[in-house]
C-alpha cells in the first residue's frame, strides 16, 4: 500500500527536500504540497492524505491552527499530523500536541527518522524524536503537576509506560513485550484513563515525574 503525503512549509527548499527524501522509498508518494496553512488545510481534505506534515510556523494559519483544523478534537473525521519544525518555540509544539499532532520531528533529525515517522503515524502509531522529548517532557512538567492514578497500574501496564517513556512506537513495544499490537493499544488507552492523561507524551512525562524509567 502506498502511504500518500501531504508536506506543508513555507520554504519552497524544504519541501523539495522533503519531497526527494520520502519518494524515494517505494511505499511513500507526495501527493501535494502547501507553501502556508490555509493552503495545507485546504489541500488536505481535498485530497484526504494518510499523513500531513506540517510546519510549525507558516503563513496565514500556523501549524498550530492547521493541526487543529485537520486532527483537533472537533473533527469528525481526523487526519494524522506530524509537526517537522525547528522547534524554536516551545508553546507552539505544545499546543499542537493538544491539538491532536501524532508525532514530532526536528528538521535535522535526518532522512531515516522522517521516513519512520511517515510509516508511524500511517500505522497508528505516534513517533518523537528523540530531542524533542527531552523538551516536550519539560513543558509537560511545568504545567501538569505530577498525580497519581486513579486506579493502580498493573505490572504490565508499567512496562508499557516505560516503553512509551522511551519513545518507541506501538509496533516496537509490541516487538518488545511479546505482546500484539492490538494489546499494546488497549494498554495504552487504558494507561491514559487511569492516569487522566490525553496523549503518549504526558504519559511519558507522568514516567519520568514519577521515577518509572532511567
Amino acid at each position: 500500500m502506498t502511504i500518500r503525503v501531504l508536506v506543508a512549509d513555507d520554504q519552497a527548499m524544504v519541501r523539495s527536500g522533503l519531497r526527494l527524501i520520502l519518494e524515494d522509498q517505494a511505499d511513500i508518494r507526495v501527493v501535494a504540497e502547501a507553501a502556508d496553512g490555509a493552503e495545507a488545510v485546504a489541500r488536505a481534505r481535498e485530497l484526504r492524505p494518510d499523513v500531513c506534515l506540517v510546519d510549525i510556523r507558516m503563513p496565514r494559519l500556523d501549524g498550530l491552527e492547521v493541526t487543529r483544523a485537520l486532527a483537533g478534537p472537533d473533527v469528525a473525521d481526523p487526519l494524522r499530523v506530524v509537526v517537522v519544525t525547528t522547534f524554536d518555540t516551545d508553546e507552539y509544539v505544545y499546543g499542537a500536541l493538544r491539538s491532536g499532532a501524532v508525532g514530532f520531528l526536528l528538521k535535522d533529525a535526518g532522512p531515516a527518522l522522517l521516513v519512520e515517522a511517515v510509516r508511524a503515524a500511517h500505522a497508528g502509531d505516534a513517533l518523537v524524536s528523540p530531542s524533542v522529548t527531552v523538551r516536550l517532557l519539560r513543558t509537560v512538567r511545568e504545567r501538569a503537576p505530577a498525580r497519581a492514578p486513579a486506579r493502580p497500574l498493573s505490572e504490565r501496564e508499567l512496562e508499557v509506560v516505560r516503553e512509551v517513556a522511551r519513545g518507541r512506537t506501538n509496533r516496537e513495544i509490541a516487538a518488545r513485550l511479546f505482546i500484539s499490537l492490538s494489546t499494546v493499544k488497549s494498554h495504552v488507552s487504558g494507561i491514559q484513563t487511569k492516569l487522566g492523561l490525553r496523549n503518549r507524551v504526558e504519559v511519558a512525562a507522568w514516567a519520568w515525574e514519577h521515577h518509572k524509567v532511567d
